[in-house]
């Protein structure tokens, strides 16, 4: 189960108190993964299965199950679009055989590229998406992050309230920021990255390991929650009373140390301080 927005320290959004996680943007294209390739290929074309494989990866609908009916003349519609054929004179007709073999020559060929998940065709120049464009480890890193978000919408189908693609939106805001940066191809790689790892483990798409319970100062009440995920970078999630923040890993000289917005989580065999809020005092905490 997806964790429940409540408050996690950051930037403020309408229908949440706060949230630490990057708050960010809806992928434009949703990649495949190489289960998909294989799904797609083996599916006999133009059948129930192959459409089914043809929408995991082009992803017709919104997330909360609206969109148009797998396999209508109005689905097909949208998976040309999606793909960037409408108006291909050499586009055969949605009701022959020809236009399934079509569409899955043409997924299978997106699946070998080295394009990000989107369209690069007038993209404007000198922008971070033009970037991304010509960079195949960027490019790789934008269909990783397609996979990965759609994995989360399909867990945040029940989401309330619906947060996900307005987080998103926020963070295709936030990685175009990277032209102000020095080095921008490393300022892209990490918002990537960490927008990958936040949704891995927000979304529990990845192992985990925990809970851990924490308590601080010597008040039993006084309690942090853990859970580790074994995302890169490695994430930790924290809830303390009615807040929440996940936090990256950075380096230590011994044993482990998180940062997140406003808080950090230093752990060393069993003893933590933890800093919850900006400038709060340290606590010390004890497994």
């Amino acid at each position: 189960m997806p964790i429940k927005p409540r408050f996690i320290s950051g930037k403020n959004y309408t229908g949440i108190r706060t949230v630490f996680f990057s708050l960010p943007f809806i992928v434009l294209l949703i990649a495949c993964t190489e289960s998909d390739k294989t799904s797609v290929s083996a599916a006999s074309l133009c059948t129930n299965e192959w459409f089914q494989s043809v929408e995991k990866s082009v992803v017709s609908g919104d997330g909360q199950g609206h969109g148009p009916d797998v396999g209508s003349d109005e689905w097909k519609s949208v998976v040309e679009f999606k793909l960037g054929l409408r108006g291909d004179a050499s586009l055969p007709a949605r009701a022959s055989s020809e236009w399934c073999s079509y569409i899955d020559q043409r997924i299978q060929s997106r699946l070998t590229s080295a394009s990000p998940s989107f369209v690069c065709n007038g993209v404007r120049e000198g922008s971070i998406e033009a970037l991304v464009c010509a960079d195949e480890t960027l490019a790789a890193l934008d269909r990783s992050l397609a996979q990965v978000y759609a994995a989360a919408t399909a867990k945040a189908g029940n989401e309330q309230p619906p947060v996900l693609k307005a987080e998103q939106r926020g963070w295709i805001k936030g990685r175009n920021d990277c032209w102000k940066a020095e080095d921008k191809n490393q300022c892209i790689t990490t918002e990537y990255q960490h927008r990958i790892a936040e949704l891995q483990a927000r979304y529990r798409l990845v192992a985990s390991n925990g809970p851990y319970r924490f308590s601080c100062d010597n008040n039993p009440a006084k309690e942090v929650v853990v859970t580790y995920f074994e995302t890169v970078p490695a994430t930790l999630i924290a809830e303390h009373g009615d807040s929440v923040s996940l936090m990256y890993r950075q380096p230590a000289a011994s044993g482990s140390f998180y940062q997140g917005g406003n808080e950090s989580f230093r752990e060393h065999q069993g003893e933590a301080q933890i800093v919850w809020g900006y400038q709060a005092p340290v606590m010390r905490c004890q497994l």
